[in-house]
């Protein structure tokens, strides 16, 4: 078979089916991702005609890279635990309370600002599994707090793990093609010089469809969440959320102009949350009513997961502010040394346990267990256990606790991982038909019939690889090349816009990688609603995807009367429309006592 129509209808069929069972039928993933995953292999062998063996060899590769996940999963849950049992959440949350009450300004800076920081430093879906366990623990809806954490692996997300969707995705992605070192050459460039002219522009785009993420994020939380169900409740705390994007966006930026793309996201997000957290204590900008999310007892029940961690920390004792941050300081201060200091980053991923060439199939991967966040999550659990005086029964049922929350991950990733990992393998070297791997087959369909129109498609194709992949680094590695080739094949004179516009819309697909949502939503103990967080996220990788198009066109052609002006113009107009239909919506279920009520002065 060699229709590319057909080809690329058939390799998007699996992740269409586990679309319409999570988001249309209400399926949880342990339900719909055994359902994809046979789904893939169907295809994989009746018509990419991979051998058994490569089925076999990608699968254990997707078991060995989730059994990875979980474990980082599981380092996020103990240390919620640790400090949820020993005292600290309620200091923390005292602290953020502090600063506002505002349920909207907690979330900015802790979803937005630290949120973008732990991006920076960590990556591997890290940020939402710390991110919303924290927004749980000072008191918000468990999935309230999941998407927020969603949401932020956006903008943060192409500079995470101290530059690794760059320096690893991008990198290994164009790595061999003479036609990419042509291009190094003719800039003058040499090929970290030409990576890290590439993650400007990527920090460029971001910068600009970024500008609008804390204003997603506070409106969807009021509108889905709020005691009234109104969107207009989050509208109106614009510049306070204007601020913060900007507060961490033009450090980000300046970062990766100047110091290149380890940085960005991590001296962008500290630098944000150490300004904004300054002069929101000192009210500037900060709206004059205080939203609050109503009296539990109001809460809709499928906003609640399995995990209180706010109840036990009202019951458990209060630490000093200094031993309270002191283990997230700690886990910052170790990831970015294991990050950024050369000999030490070396040894650590030296200590790795490597599975080579699986079963003759020629796929080789590694566990990297010291270098990987959840070692520090764990070590930095550990030495928690002493800060807050735990006893042995207290960590005892830390880890109990724990290992519980991780079995009801475990079940969806099993699947979820190797599902992925059969798509992306089913390449000429493991099957044999010739085809092109099923990912590439559905880009090379989008790229035919898209033409000088492709810089607006590229982010899709980024985002599709990070819904698939649930990573950014292996959207770039898959598609990087393959959108470098299509920017020379449609005459670009600056190809390497189109990888940048990948590396956006990779980022822009994370909040709705099932990968993220699962691990996110096992941290609080929210299994089997991955669905409804899927229909609330989707519309930020949509917004994401539209403007990083129209900013990738604009980029290319500059403005004048062309695909990326039209894009740009409309994409404004229509948000003006929504904000105004917002702004104007009625409000819904209204609660008996509203919880918006005047800040004393």
């Amino acid at each position: 078979m060699d229709n590319l129509a057909v080809l690329s209808s058939l390799a998007l069929l699996p992740l269409v089916l586990v679309g319409v069972l999570l988001a249309g039928l209400h399926w949880s993933a342990k339900r719909a991702m055994p359902v994809g995953y046979v789904a893939a292999v169907i295809v994989a062998m009746s018509v990419w005609k991979m051998t058994p063996i490569g089925i076999i060899g990608a699968t254990i590769e997707g078991i060995i890279v989730a059994i990875t996940m979980l474990y980082v999963v599981f380092g996020a849950l103990l240390l919620l635990s640790t400090l949820t049992i020993g005292g600290a959440m309620t200091t923390i949350r005292a602290g953020f309370n502090g600063i506002s009450e505002d349920r909207r300004i907690q979330a900015i800076i802790i979803g937005w600002l630290f949120g973008s920081f732990i991006e920076g430093v960590s990556g591997y879906g890290t940020t939402a599994a710390v991110v919303a366990p924290l927004l749980l623990a000072i008191g918000f809806p468990a999935m309230a707090a999941v998407m927020v954490g969603l949401v932020v692996q956006s903008t943060p997300v192409s500079f995470g793990a101290v530059g690794t969707p760059i320096l690893v995705g991008v990198s290994g992605g164009l790595g061999g093609d003479s036609a990419v070192a042509e291009r190094a050459a003719a800039l003058g460039l040499t090929m970290p010089d030409f990576l890290a002219h590439i993650g400007f522009h990527v920090a460029a785009i971001h910068t600009i469809v970024g500008i609008l993420i804390p204003l997603f994020i506070v409106t969807m939380l009021t509108g889905f969440f709020g005691p009234e169900r109104r969107f207009r409740d989050g509208l109106e705390v614009w510049p306070f959320a204007i601020y913060a994007s900007l507060a961490m966006t033009i450090p980000y930026v300046l970062v990766a102009r100047f110091l290149g793309p380890e940085f960005p996201a991590l001296f962008g997000g500290i630098f944000g949350m150490t300004l904004v957290m300054y002069t929101t204590k000192r009210g500037f900008l900060v709206p004059k009513t205080t939203f609050r999310f109503g009296p539990r007892s109001g809460w809709e029940a499928h906003w609640m997961g399995t995990i209180e961690p706010a109840e036990v920390s009202e019951e458990a004792p209060r630490i000093t502010r200094a031993r309270a941050w002191a283990p997230y300081i700690l886990m910052a201060t170790l990831l970015v040394a294991s990050r950024v200091i050369g000999p030490l980053k070396e040894w650590l991923v030296g200590l790795a346990i490597p599975f080579k060439d699986i079963l003759g199939t020629g796929i080789s991967t590694s566990i990297q267990p010291f270098y990987l966040p959840g070692f520090v999550l764990i070590l930095t659990s550990v030495v928690a256990f002493y800060l807050q005086g735990m006893n042995k029964a207290q960590i005892k049922e830390a880890f109990s606790l724990s290992g519980k929350q991780i079995a009801g991950t475990a079940a969806s990733l099993m699947f979820a991982v190797p599902l992925v990992r059969v798509l992306i393998q089913s390449g000429p070297s493991l099957n044999e038909s010739g085809l092109a791997s099923m990912p590439v087959t559905m880009a090379q369909a989008a790229a035919a019939i898209s033409g000088m129109s492709w810089p607006a498609i590229a982010p899709w194709i980024g985002a599709l690889g990070a819904f698939i992949a649930g990573s950014n680094t292996v959207s770039n590695l898959t598609f990087s090349q393959f959108q470098f080739s299509t920017g020379v094949a449609i005459g670009l004179d600056r190809p390497e816009l189109i990888v940048a516009a990948q590396a956006v819309g990779g980022a822009g697909g994370n909040p709705i990688a099932i990968h993220n949502i699962v691990a996110a939503s096992a941290t609080v103990g929210l299994l089997g609603r991955e669905g409804a967080l899927l229909r609330q996220t989707i519309w930020v990788t949509i917004y994401y995807c539209l403007a990083g198009g129209a900013i990738a066109c604009l980029f290319v052609t500059g403005w004048g009367l062309n695909l990326g002006t039209i894009m740009a113009t409309l994409i404004v107009i229509g948000l003006m429309i929504v904000a105004r239909k917002l702004w104007h919506a009625p409000a819904r279920q209204p609660q008996e006592q509203p919880e918006k009520v005047p800040v004393s002065p």
